[in-house]
């Protein structure tokens, strides 16, 4: 049977699933984990709202995945300074601190961005492209590829490393001549 808090959690929280789901794989970089963080966060959205019902359900909603990420990320399940780094710049800017300047700021770091990429060697930037941007897995990238799984993830290493000396500051770091990897068979990628 049916509660009123069921009736409102259904009508108010679960209309946001879709926009919930992209949040969350936005900001979270194990993709196997997503179904379980959002359940956890609607468990605590509706333990909460047996309460007492937030008056903006969809700002409770995402605050509590927010909350939930920082928690995970506390408790240790993600052991990398990096990654608590990443998900700070994650967090949305409120609307009145989004100056002139800032949105500046963000071009030039997304051309910056864009440069490195350019400048990767042609393997490696399809690698990164299909593992960091539209988050494939390293053996989903490898048969789209027709690599091996271990070659994946010479170039992932290989393509960070670069990225992250050019972004520095090291302008020669990202170049498309950089030595070719081989893989266990035998067989050399750029």
């Amino acid at each position: 049977m049916a509660t009123i808090t069921d009736d409102w959690f259904v009508a108010e929280v679960l209309m946001h699933e879709a926009a919930l789901t992209r949040f969350l794989r936005r900001r979270w970089r194990e993709a196997a984990e997503i179904a379980d963080l959002r359940q956890e966060v609607y468990v605590r959205v509706y333990e909460a709202a047996r309460t007492s019902r937030p008056q903006h359900p969809r700002a409770f909603l995402f605050a509590t995945a927010r909350n939930l990420m920082s928690d995970r990320i506390r408790r240790g399940r993600i052991v990398s300074m990096e990654a608590v780094a990443d998900f700070e710049k994650s967090n949305v800017l409120l609307v009145e601190d989004w100056t002139p300047e800032h949105q500046e700021s963000s071009r030039q770091e997304l051309q910056r961005l864009a440069q490195a990429l350019e400048r990767l060697p042609p393997r490696c930037r399809e690698v990164i492209w299909l593992r960091r941007v539209k988050g494939l897995s390293q053996k989903e990238v490898a048969a789209a590829l027709g690599i091996a799984e271990g070659t994946v993830e010479k170039q992932v290493a290989k393509g960070v490393r670069l990225l992250t000396d050019y972004l520095r500051g090291d302008e020669a770091a990202p170049n498309n001549t950089a030595p070719a990897t081989t893989d266990t068979a035998g067989k050399t990628y750029d």
